[in-house]
């Protein structure tokens, strides 16, 4: 689980949790901003070339956010108003009062956690602050989603920044992404290598996880960063694990299991859960439906 260590052993103590995953140790800072160019005012800036085709610009940091110990995004729906409570996405092992167990899904939890928005060149704008946990599981997906006390329009007319937003259908193999951490300011770009069918990390297993190429060598910190599509500038994915010593199916060290059962290890490589089965699970005024048509996010 990627975030850093002693935020890790706090929420441990928190949870009273055994067998919980420990995470990855906090590493230097670092020096610049990834290979990504922040200095446009969305996440994803286009730009028209002679002919008329598009090209597309880098992916920058406008609207992720930074946590104590992980890193976040304000997120919202294709069917979210303007008017709507604003929701930030994060790692369901970033949730503050510990890592919720195999099996257990929490909903409407009360909480006041502090969230910095970041602008286009990564700088902290503002503070924001949540309202509830929405939702936290880490069985089948790894996802927290809070509720924020300010709405999409106010963040925007008070701080210039916009959503994200998330896709609401599967990502693609191939597909261009960029890994954005509010926590450490760097930018990861990659490219989706594949799909796992479940990813076991000691006690829990993600279902249909995105592996990432090489180049996302994603460490402690980046837990709950939006995986952005490049052509699209919407959220695929958010960021959660990674092996690290070539270890099977322990913690910090998740396996691949394939549908017959194989186990497959690939150190050094990264990964993260698909976000698209989200929009499903909310409603008019983003308010949670976990019994609406369509949802698939595990029940409490």
């Amino acid at each position: 689980m990627r975030k850093p260590l002693v935020a890790a052993l706090f929420a441990l103590a928190i949870a009273g949790a055994g067998a919980a995953p420990a995470v990855a140790a906090p590493r230097s800072a670092p020096t610049s901003a990834g290979t990504g160019t922040a200095a446009q005012p969305a996440s994803v800036a286009r730009t028209a070339t002679a002919s008329g085709t598009a090209t597309i610009q880098a992916v920058n940091f406008a609207g992720t956010v930074s946590l104590s110990n992980c890193s976040g995004s304000v997120i919202r729906f294709p069917s979210s108003a303007d008017t709507d409570p604003a929701l930030v996405l994060s790692n369901g092992h970033c949730l503050e009062t510990g890592f919720p167990s195999p099996g257990e899904v929490i909903v409407d939890q009360s909480s006041s956690r502090s969230f910095g928005l970041l602008n286009s060149s990564g700088s902290r704008v503002a503070t924001l602050r949540a309202s509830k946990v929405a939702y936290s599981t880490m069985t089948d997906t790894d996802i927290t989603i809070y509720q924020l006390t300010k709405t999409y329009a106010q963040i925007k007319s008070s701080y210039g920044i916009s959503a994200l937003t998330l896709a609401d259908t599967h990502p693609v193999a191939g597909t261009a992404i960029s890994v954005v951490s509010g926590y450490w300011k760097e930018i990861y770009n990659c490219s989706v290598d594949g799909f796992v069918y479940r990813l076991k990390e000691g006690d829990w297993t993600w279902k249909d996880s995105v592996r990432y190429t090489s180049a996302c060598h994603t460490i402690g910190g980046t837990s709950g960063s939006p995986v952005v599509d490049q052509a699209t500038g919407k959220v695929v994915a958010v960021n959660n694990t990674g092996n690290e010593d070539g270890e099977t199916c322990t913690v910090n060290n998740p396996c691949e299991v394939d549908e017959s059962g194989n186990v497959t290890v690939r150190q050094g490589i990264n990964y993260a859960e698909e976000t698209y089965q989200i929009p499903a699970c909310f409603g008019a005024g983003n308010k949670l439906n976990l019994s609406a048509s369509g949802c698939v996010l595990p029940k409490p």
